[in-house]
C-alpha cells in the first residue's frame, strides 16, 4: 500500500484514527470512516473517531467486510496501519454471525462451525441459564422464549449472533400504497424509500425482518415504514415519541395508502382503539401502576398498557425514533423476537449508552445513507450551520462562577446577552419560516414576551399544537418558540431556519433531531439555517461541542461567530453560496463540570 505523508488519516494502536479537517482528502476520508468508525471529538484541525466492536459489527450486518474496511483506512493512512488494528478488525468482523439463531420444529438451536466457540459459550455464566443442553459439538439447544435475552448475552460475551430463526407471519391485512394520494398528488415511494424496505425485509427471508433504519430528518423514515407494511400485508403494531407522532402516522397512511379510518387506531392517553394498525406512544406504553416499582413485580404486572403487545397477532412492530426507546419497552421487546421490528432513527447515538440493546434487541443497521448525499441529490435540503460565542455579563459570570457544578449549565444557557443577538439573527431572516428552540421554559417565556410568538410546551394541548403547526404550514404564522417537544416529529416543510437559544446538555441525539426539522428541500434551492447560541468560556460551549458531534460526522462544518462579528454577518441564501471554508480555531475542550 503506498502510504503517503499528505494523506489526512493517523491510525493509532488503541484503535482510535485521527483525521485532519484541513486537508483535501478530508470530505473523503470522512464519508469512508463514518461507516465503521464512531466520531469522539471534533475541535479544529484534528476530528478523533474511534473503531469499536458494535460499529464493526453495524458495518458487518449491513454486508461491509474486514478488507473492505482496512482499505479504506490504509487508502487515506500517512503511515503504515498497526499491527494490533489489522487484526483486531478482522477479528472483530468475523465475529458478527459466526453464531447463528436458528429454529429446527420447535427447538431453538444456537450453531457454530467453530466447535471451540461452541464449548466455550456453553460454559459461559451469561449464558448458562438460557442453555437447555449440548445437541453436539457444534449446537446448543436454549430457551426459545428467552431469544432477546440470549440475544442480549452474546453480544456481551462479544460473539453477536445472525438470527436466523424466523418469524411469526402475524394476521393478515390487504393494503396497498396509492399511486395518487387522497389530497390528489401524485406519490411514489423515493429510491432509497423503497431500497430501505426490500433491504429489511428481504423477500421474507430469516435473514431479514429485524433491524434499523438510518436516515436523516425529513427523509421520509415514514414511508419507509408504510412500505414495509405493505411488503408484509400484516397488522402491524407503531410505537412513536408522542401523541402528535401518533396523528402525523394516521394522517400519512390515510393520505398514501388504501386503509380506512376503521382499519387504523390510536392507543394513546385519550384512547384506546386496538385495530389493524395500531399507533401509540412511548410514553403510553411505559406508564406504571402505583406501588409496582418494587423489584419482582411482573412486567405485565407493572406496566399495564404492555397488554398491547399481545392484543393482536402483530406482524411487525415498528419503533419510530428508536433512539428514544424506554428502558422498559426494551426490557418487553426481549420477548417480542419472534415478531418482526423495524427501528426508525436519524442517529444510532443513545445518550444512555444502550446501542447495543438496540442491535440485539431491535436488529443492526441495516440501511443507512449520509446525509450529505441525500441533500446533494436534492431530497433534503442543504443547509449553513453556525455557532455563536456570546460571553456572560459581569455578573452572571460571578453566578456561574459560584453556582454548584449541576447548576452552572443553566446559568450559563440562560445567559440574557443571547436575545440581544437573536434580535440581530432575527433581523437578518425577516421573511424566513423560523423556530426557536429551547430547554428551559423561563428562557423561553422571556422570548415569548420579548417578540410575542407563539409557543408551544409539553403543556400545550395536542389539539393547539396541531393548530399552530397548521397555521405555520399555511403561512399564517411565520415564527413559532418551541420547548423539547419541537426536538421530533413535528412536519413543518416550510421551516428555513432554527435558532437553539439552549439544549440539552451534550446531546448528540437532540442536535440531529433539531437540524432535521429545517432540512425539508426549500423552494428556489434555498437553504436552511441552523444557529446555536452558546455562553463563550462555559460549559455551554463546552456541551455545544459535544452536541456537534454526529452533525459533523454527517458533513457538516460549523461556522463559529462571536457576539462583535454577527452584524457583519450575512446569510448565504443559496445553496452555491454556502460557505465551504473551515470553522474559525475552537479552543480545546474542557473537561465538562
Amino acid at each position: 500500500m503506498n502510504y503517503q505523508a499528505q494523506n489526512p488519516l493517523i491510525v493509532q494502536g488503541d484503535k482510535s484514527v485521527l483525521l485532519e479537517v484541513d486537508n483535501p482528502l478530508y470530505e473523503e476520508a470522512r464519508d469512508v470512516l463514518a461507516r465503521f468508525a464512531e466520531l469522539e471529538k471534533s475541535p479544529e484541525y484534528v476530528h478523533t473517531y474511534r473503531l469499536t466492536p458494535l460499529s464493526l459489527w453495524n458495518a458487518a450486518s449491513a454486508g461491509l467486510d474486514a478488507e473492505r474496511i482496512l482499505d479504506g483506512l490504509a487508502r487515506y493512512s500517512k503511515y503504515p496501519l498497526p499491527g494490533n488494528v489489522l487484526v483486531d478488525i478482522r477479528e472483530f468482523v468475523s465475529r458478527y454471525g459466526r453464531v447463528k439463531m436458528i429454529r429446527q420444529e420447535n427447538e431453538l438451536l444456537l450453531v457454530s462451525e467453530d466447535r471451540a466457540l461452541i464449548t466455550e459459550l456453553a460454559q459461559h455464566k451469561l449464558l448458562q441459564p438460557y442453555i437447555l443442553k449440548q445437541r453436539d459439538e457444534r449446537a446448543l439447544q436454549v430457551e426459545p422464549a428467552r431469544r432477546g435475552h440470549i440475544k442480549q448475552a452474546l453480544v456481551n460475551i462479544g460473539y453477536p449472533a445472525e438470527d436466523l430463526a424466523g418469524y411469526v407471519r402475524g394476521e393478515a391485512l390487504a393494503i396497498q400504497l396509492r399511486q395518487e394520494t387522497a389530497s390528489g398528488n401524485p406519490f411514489a415511494l423515493r429510491h432509497y424509500q423503497q431500497e430501505a424496505a426490500d433491504i429489511f425485509y428481504a423477500g421474507g427471508a430469516a435473514r431479514g425482518g429485524s433491524g434499523v433504519i438510518v436516515l436523516p430528518c425529513g427523509a421520509g423514515k415514514t414511508m419507509v415504514g408504510m412500505a414495509a407494511i405493505v411488503e408484509m400485508q400484516c397488522s402491524t403494531l407503531i410505537l412513536t415519541p408522542n401523541t402528535v407522532a401518533v396523528r402525523q402516522w394516521i394522517d400519512e397512511l390515510l393520505d398514501k395508502t388504501s386503509l380506512t379510518e376503521k382499519q387504523i387506531g390510536e392507543y394513546s392517553g385519550l384512547r384506546k382503539e386496538v385495530r389493524p394498525v395500531t399507533i401509540s406512544t412511548y410514553q403510553t406504553m411505559t406508564y406504571r401502576k402505583r406501588g409496582t416499582k418494587k423489584s419482582g413485580v411482573p412486567l405485565q404486572e407493572a406496566f399495564p398498557h404492555f397488554e398491547l403487545f399481545n392484543k393482536r397477532d402483530w406482524g411487525l412492530i415498528i419503533y419510530d425514533e428508536v433512539h428514544l426507546l424506554p428502558a422498559p419497552v426494551f426490557r418487553i421487546t426481549a420477548e417480542l423476537q419472534a415478531r418482526r421490528r423495524m427501528g426508525l432513527t436519524a442517529t444510532l447515538v443513545r445518550e444512555d449508552g444502550l446501542e447495543e440493546d438496540v442491535f440485539s434487541l431491535i436488529g443492526p443497521k441495516k440501511y443507512d445513507v449520509p446525509w450529505k448525499d441525500l441533500e446533494k441529490q436534492g431530497w433534503i435540503a442543504t443547509a449553513d450551520v453556525t455557532e455563536i460565542r456570546i460571553p456572560l455579563p459581569e455578573e452572571r459570570r460571578l453566578e456561574y462562577a459560584l453556582a454548584e457544578p449541576r447548576q452552572k449549565y443553566r446559568v450559563a444557557a440562560e445567559n440574557p446577552r443571547k436575545l440581544d443577538v437573536l434580535d440581530e439573527i432575527l433581523a437578518k431572516h425577516p421573511d424566513d419560516h423560523l423556530l426557536i428552540i429551547g430547554m428551559y421554559l423561563d428562557q423561553l417565556q422571556q422570548v415569548q414576551k420579548r417578540y410575542g410568538y407563539p409557543l408551544i410546551t409539553g403543556k400545550t394541548a395536542v389539539r393547539e399544537r396541531r393548530k399552530l403547526y397548521e397555521r405555520f404550514r399555511q403561512g399564517e404564522i411565520q415564527r413559532l418558540i418551541v420547548s423539547k417537544v419541537g426536538n421530533f416529529a413535528i412536519d413543518l416543510p416550510d421551516a428555513s431556519v432554527m435558532i437553539q437559544v439552549s439544549g440539552t446538555f451534550g446531546s448528540r441525539q437532540e442536535e440531529a433531531q433539531r437540524m432535521g426539522r429545517i432540512l425539508r428541500p426549500k423552494k428556489n434551492g434555498l437553504i436552511a439555517h441552523f444557529y446555536t447560541l452558546v455562553s463563550r468560556d462555559t460549559n455551554d460551549q463546552d456541551y455545544g461541542a459535544n452536541r456537534q458531534l454526529f452533525l459533523t460526522e454527517q458533513g457538516y462544518r460549523y461556522t463559529i461567530l462571536y457576539e462583535h462579528e454577527v452584524a457583519d454577518y450575512q446569510p448565504a441564501t443559496i445553496a452555491g453560496e454556502a460557505r465551504e471554508a473551515p470553522p474559525k480555531l475552537r479552543p480545546a475542550n474542557r473537561p465538562t463540570e
